[in-house]
């Protein structure tokens, strides 16, 4: 259970993001627009039965032009809990974000627009508390007013597939 915990962590984790950089005004106002509370839920399929999974997620104002982020989302009796950082990388010219959780997950994506969104993408391989290999995969999307991250980890032992997409709004 703890190697799923760490995987669905991977949902929540596209919420957070930090680099340093001195954005431009248009990338500092894309990045404020997503200050608030914001909460989301969608069903994590591929289980022995579709489970309901909530989320809340609180976006401030960090340091220069970086967002901050903590996220909690609940899965039947667990809890699981992310915080980073989202910010625009002038040297590079991207978005660029961090994450960090409860269980021991961290990790870094590259922000792509794409039209009036910014994705971010996430590809990882990890193993279970056995040692099975297990591919995660997860996109962040701002666009707009909403924050979507889409889920899927594949257990490579049994086959297994787990998916969800969480919609968030703001509150």
């Amino acid at each position: 259970m703890r190697f799923i915990m760490k995987t669905l962590l991977m949902v929540a984790t596209f919420v957070t993001l930090v680099v340093p950089g001195h954005a431009g005004e248009a990338e500092s106002a894309i990045l404020r627009a997503y200050i608030g509370n914001w909460s989301g839920s969608g069903i994590l399929r591929g289980g022995d039965q579709p489970e309901a999974f909530n989320c809340r997620l609180k976006v401030t104002k960090g340091r220069l032009v970086k967002i901050n982020y903590a996220g909690r989302c609940s899965l039947v009796n667990m809890n699981l809990s992310v915080s980073g950082t989202i910010s625009f990388n002038d040297k590079a010219n991207r978005y660029e974000a961090t994450m960090r959780s409860n269980v021991g997950l961290s990790a870094g994506a590259v922000g792509l627009k794409q039209g009036g969104s910014i994705i971010f993408k996430l590809s990882e391989k990890q193993s279970d508390r056995v040692g099975t290999p297990i591919q995660i995969n997860s996109v962040l999307e701002l666009s707009g007013q909403q924050i979507t991250v889409d889920f899927t980890v594949e257990l490579n032992r049994s086959g297994q597939t787990l998916t969800t997409t969480v919609p968030f709004q703001l509150q």
